[in-house]
């Protein structure tokens, strides 16, 4: 049995580690590409072991792109700063509207309520391209268009149906029995709501608002045609490394690492939300 189980543990332990290697070594090789310029990277038989360069991260950094047709103006930092921005504005805002919205949905019943909450679960679903040329045009008569505050909107749209539906989930699953023992109190609803309802939702208010946040910053077709270069995101920002002269390959991979690594640290960050998020409920009585 002894000989058997330590079997099993090394069988498993071989399977986890080839599993890993297989989905973590796209990852990997665009973290070394990072590395390497173009005749490196295009190099056939391509070969792990190579001189390393920073001049892939020098050129985003600086703003200063080397190609064969000569230099060229990049600004990749201010479109990860546009991102950030545009990103953490859309899910703040979407949290402040969909948080008391999915309490409003969990614990009050009321003529066309579930039919209101399908359809603002559709609007998640609408393809980008049925609303974009609407969309524009209503822009371009509000003066809405080219601004951040106009492409925050539409990224909190993008946010606001996930969040209603995971968060009104969370809610569910409280017992509304603590709210009614802390009303009787003699505290009011919006104290329950604060106090009592939100924080015990927290780990999933947490993870709606990372996958929210995750989904904003890889929207690309509405910060394409709504907003100028200067206010662009990382998403379009990225179409620069394709010139004339050639893909620069090299500052491609760079810039996914850069543009990923906001992303993963706030995941890791979250990390302890998400895990107290998927527990919630498993545990009865």
């Amino acid at each position: 049995m002894e000989h058997s189980s330590l079997a099993g543990r090394i069988f498993r332990g071989i399977a986890l580690t080839l599993i890993l290697i297989f989905f973590m070594f796209p990852i990997v090789w665009i973290f070394l590409m990072s590395f390497q310029n173009n005749d490196q990277i295009l190099r056939i038989p391509p070969r792990i072991l190579f001189e390393p360069t920073l001049a892939n991260y020098e050129a985003l950094i600086s703003g200063q792109l080397r190609t064969a047709a000569g230099n060229l103006q990049i600004s990749f930092m201010r479109n990860l700063f546009n991102s950030v921005v545009l990103s953490s504005a859309a899910v703040l805002l979407a949290l402040l509207l969909g948080v008391p919205a999915a309490y409003a949905f969990a614990r009050f019943k009321f003529r066309l309520g579930e039919t209101i909450a399908f359809t603002l679960l559709s609007f998640r679903f609408a393809p980008p391209l049925l609303v974009l040329l609407p969309l524009s045009l209503y822009y371009q008569e509000l003066g809405l268009n080219d601004t951040y505050f106009g492409i925050v909107w539409v990224y909190q749209l993008i946010a606001l149906p996930l969040i209603l539906w995971i968060v009104r989930g969370y809610f569910e699953d409280i017992s509304p029995d603590i709210e009614h023992a802390y009303r009787l109190a003699g505290h009011s609803w919006r104290e329950a709501f604060t106090r009592i309802a939100v924080p015990l939702a927290g780990p999933g208010i947490a993870a709606a608002g990372l996958l929210s946040f995750i989904f904003c910053w890889n929207n690309f077709v509405f910060a394409l045609i709504l907003a100028s270069a200067d206010k662009q995101p990382v998403t379009v920002g990225a179409l620069a490394f394709v010139t004339a002269s050639g893909i620069q390959y090299g500052q491609i991979a760079a810039a996914i690492v850069l543009s990923v690594t906001p992303t993963l640290l706030l995941a890791l960050y979250a990390q302890r939300y998400l895990v107290e998020g998927l527990s919630l409920g498993a545990v009865k009585g």
